[in-house]
């Protein structure tokens, strides 16, 4: 499946363990962040996490 004909919006996942993107949730669930509508959205999952989370961090200390 390529990300402009067969995946379809929000078919991409990012495996926190492998650190690999899927095509379709292939793996349990606990090892998932997604959906994501593009492979470079799922590949950039662990960038926005930490941005998140810094973000979460600096309201806990206001």
């Amino acid at each position: 499946m390529s990300e402009g004909t067969g995946a379809g919006r929000g078919d991409f996942w990012y495996n926190v363990v492998t650190k690999q993107v899927e095509v379709g949730a292939q793996s349990d669930w606990s090892q998932l962040i997604g959906p994501y509508a593009t492979r470079a959205e799922a590949e950039n999952a662990p960038a926005k996490v930490a941005q998140r989370n810094e973000a979460w961090d600096a309201q806990d200390e206001a």
